[in-house]
């Protein structure tokens, strides 16, 4: 019992000094190196007298450190030392909460919170240098995934309706929220690193945000200025095979359990097209461009549409097994994957995560989609873009097909 409740208290005493030794470094005119480690220990102790006593204890304690505060601020703008910023009492406040909730809660959650409140603090530059430069467009998409994520999915029942028992709608729904959250790290990554992105590096953006757009935009470019046809492959080609790096987190996050089973074939693949893009790298490194604006990801209208596809698939692909057996899934995964791998990826790891569909059949039906999705793009470079870059592509994609293939045939 001692053990434990020292534990407790050491615990609390460094996480006060961890949030107390940042704000000395920033010179706070409340409280430092001493006063903080104190006032997390404060609240630890108010949470044993609270396990005996009563709650109205850490009520009471609560009130006691608030005074104080506004007491030190009082006479510090006496003084004439006045400090707008009210981050250093807050976080008094939550060291104080964070003492008391080791009593009563988890050491864990504490711990976590008092290391996020340390990183709030010391991180304040990069934080304010953030928002001053994103704008009301980034704002909007910050609050669109907010609703995807905290408003609609929480309200969303949890139970499978309709026919072959598949339709679930807080899970179509979480698989939007996985997509959109994917999507929005890559539009918030193209806003840090800006338009002048490197091949490589616009390349991996493009994937992580949409590769189908990416292919559109650089596709549109090469018809319109000559002699960029090897750079817009390139990023094409590197957008391409990103697009199997989502794959595999898709699958890990959805299916964990059936990972190993589901991921060297498409691992193989990845390390296929990582080849040929490193090949088309070498030929065209000195070559430079820019990245193409980039849409919101969190736009509802294109949430609420990939959910809907998201539920049509799953919906289709358990019809078309029980129906026609598993080699009518195919043309399932052909017409799903022209323009988008993450609906089938999604729908077919959570098939296979339910033991409703062999593993084995699952990762060739991704595979197969993901080859229907390149010669897809290769479609749209010999409509919109430039012969040279069809010509690259055309070989590049040729060779990533045939490697998809060879994997078809001769994986085990």
């Amino acid at each position: 019992m001692a053990s434990g409740l020292f534990g407790q208290l050491a615990t609390s005493l460094l996480l006060g000094l961890l949030v107390g030794l940042q704000r000395q470094r920033t010179e706070s005119s409340v409280g430092g190196i001493r006063t903080f480690p104190l006032i997390a220990a404060f609240g630890t102790l108010c949470g044993w007298l609270a396990a005996e006593y009563g709650g109205w204890i850490i009520a009471a304690g609560l009130v006691a450190l608030a005074a104080l505060l506004v007491v030190s601020n009082f006479m510090l703008a006496k003084g004439g030392d006045v400090d707008a910023g009210q981050t250093t009492e807050v976080s008094a406040l939550l060291l104080y909460g964070i003492g008391a909730y080791l009593v009563i809660g988890e050491m864990e959650v504490a711990v976590a919170l008092g290391g996020a409140i340390a990183l709030l603090l010391h991180y304040k530059q990069l934080l304010h240098a953030f928002a001053a430069k994103i704008g009301e467009r980034d704002v909007t998409a910050i609050m669109q995934f907010v609703l995807v994520t905290l408003v609609i999915l929480p309200v969303l029942p949890d139970r499978t309706f309709g026919p072959y028992q598949v339709l679930n709608p807080f899970e179509v729904w979480l698989m939007v929220a996985l997509i959109v959250g994917i999507g929005l790290a890559g539009y918030f990554a193209y806003k840090v690193f800006g338009a002048r992105a490197g091949a490589v590096l616009g390349g991996l953006l493009g994937g992580l945000i949409s590769s189908t757009a990416t292919t559109v935009s650089f596709a549109r470019r090469s018809a319109e200025a000559h002699g960029h046809g090897a750079f817009a492959a390139l990023v094409i080609v590197i957008a391409a095979t990103t697009v199997f790096v989502r794959v595999l987190t898709e699958i890990a996050v959805v299916a964990p359990g059936h990972f190993v089973a589901l991921a060297p074939p498409i691992g193989a693949m990845l390390g296929a097209c990582a080849l040929i893009a490193g090949w088309m790298y070498w030929h065209t490194r000195e070559h430079r461009g820019e990245m193409p604006e980039q849409e919101n990801p969190a736009d509802l209208r294109t949430a609420i549409l990939f959910g809907l596809m998201y539920a049509v698939i799953i919906f289709a692909v358990a019809a078309t097994k029980d129906e026609f057996g598993e080699r009518g899934l195919y043309a399932v995964a052909i017409l799903s994957g022209l323009t988008d791998m993450d609906a089938i990826t999604l729908s077919t790891s959570q098939l296979a995560n339910q033991g409703r569909l062999d593993a084995g059949t699952g990762w060739r039906l991704i595979l197969v989609a993901s080859m229907a999705n390149l010669a897809f793009k290769a479609g749209m470079v010999a409509v919109l873009g430039s012969r040279e870059l069809l010509r690259h592509v055309g070989i590049l994609f040729g060779a990533a097909l045939v490697a998809g293939g060879a994997i078809l045939v001769l994986w085990p």
